[in-house]
């Protein structure tokens, strides 16, 4: 695989690990200011979903990089 395959497989792990975190912790608030969604969530630590889909699809990749480079499935 390639550095500009490699690039496009990693962006598109973090993405979809990143959407698949976004609802977890979340809880809407109590007292939802005048103006605001009562849905928006009233912490939704983007910074620690951030650094977990990092890491999340920094491990799927090596595991996907393993998988095509060892030539067990061929996509050709």
């Amino acid at each position: 695989m390639d550095l500009v395959s490699s690039v496009v497989v990693y962006i598109l792990l973090w993405w979809w690990t990143f959407l698949m975190a976004l609802p977890f912790g979340n809880a809407p608030p109590e007292n939802p200011e005048k103006g605001h969604a009562n849905s928006a969530p009233a912490n939704p630590s983007i910074l620690k979903k951030v650094i977990a889909a990092t890491v999340i699809s920094a491990l799927f990749f090596i595991v996907v990089k393993i998988i095509i480079e060892s030539g067990t499935f061929s996509f050709r």
